[in-house]
């Protein structure tokens, strides 16, 4: 794109912007740790459901001194239902680092970012431009969406040479000043009007610039592995109003789950049968009655019905022991 067509390009993206920008909280701040969070929580989940967290989370834990100082328990129940707990562990972890390495302040180059847990190039770009107004670009899905478009770029966009093609036009189009609102244009542009599968390019107010003849057939990605499907037995052991849980050792860790079935009969049938989906897998949970079963070495412990609300639960654990107990 000439530099004169760039120009033009932004200012209609900005001008369109100006009258249809998301009111989103994270934009009426330039906390890092504010922004942080929200990057942190919008990694593979909409915005509609991060929102109600990142409120809650905020009211929570308002400072990174406040977060450092939870328990992982008080995090891991914070967290419950946003999925990928290792992004809670992370930000917990780099709650820690903030203040034992940096005072408490978050520090403001991509190289001393890069080096907290969990933040790869995309999100230490989008806490220098959202937090401190540096002029550099992101890439992730949305924007990646955009670009691919625009450039009609037709090489897989989660190939190597695709994300350096992505970043390097990204770079192209970056305005040197007020980088944060070009950059939250851009991402509006990808969630409102440049969607995946039935683009808005009637409304579409940068379409005089779009190279793509079929945009709704970009970006190419690398074909998905298979789902594999599996299926996990748990037991579920109710006693005197109080429910006997295990501390998950692996996917879940930290969390408490109903006690995994490791021998023991299932004659009597499941009692509760449902799936839900863990990244590349298709799990299906069944929950049988059992009162002595074979539950392994890990730790267990009985709490009262009213307890568990308090108590970090995975999702789908949740929904079981919520219809089990009603």
């Amino acid at each position: 794109m000439a530099p004169q067509a760039i120009t033009s390009f932004r200012r209609s993206l900005l001008r369109w912007y100006r009258g249809h920008a998301r009111d989103l909280p994270w934009r009426q701040t330039r906390d890092p740790y504010a922004i942080l969070v929200s990057e942190v929580m919008l990694q593979q989940t909409q915005v509609g459901t991060v929102l109600p967290y990142y409120k809650k989370w905020l009211s929570r834990f308002p400072t990174f001194k406040a977060l450092a100082r939870a328990s992982e328990t008080q995090v891991l129940h914070a967290w419950e239902g946003l999925g990928y707990y290792t992004r809670a562990r992370n930000l917990h972890a780099m709650a820690k680092l903030v203040l034992d390495r940096h005072r408490g302040k978050f520090p403001c180059t991509l190289d001393e970012m890069r080096r907290f847990p969990g933040v790869g190039k995309y999100t230490a770009h989008a806490i220098a431009t959202f937090a401190f107004d540096q002029p550099v670009p992101i890439v992730e899905a949305n924007t990646s969406r955009v670009l691919a478009r625009l450039f009609d770029l037709r090489i897989p966009i989660d190939s190597s040479a695709g994300q350096d093609a992505l970043w390097n036009r990204a770079t192209t189009l970056l305005p040197k000043k007020n980088s944060a609102t070009y950059n939250s244009a851009l991402l509006d542009l990808g969630a409102m009007v440049c969607l995946p599968r039935e683009p808005k390019c009637g409304i579409c107010p940068v379409k005089k610039f779009c190279r793509a003849r079929n945009p709704a057939s970009l970006p190419i990605k690398r074909a998905r592995p298979a789902t594999k499907r599996l299926i996990e037995n748990h037991v579920f052991i109710a006693k005197h109003d109080k429910l006997l849980l295990a501390k998950s050792q692996k996917r879940w860790r930290g969390m408490w789950i109903l006690p995994p079935l490791n021998g023991g009969s299932k004659k009597n049938g499941a009692i509760y049968k449902a799936a839900f989906p863990f990244t590349n897998h298709s799990i299906t949970l069944k929950i049988f009655p059992i009162s002595t079963p074979t539950i392994g070495n890990g730790e267990t412990r009985w709490f009262s019905f009213g307890q568990i609300e308090s108590i970090p639960v995975p999702s789908p654990h949740r929904r079981a022991i919520d219809a089990l107990l009603n």
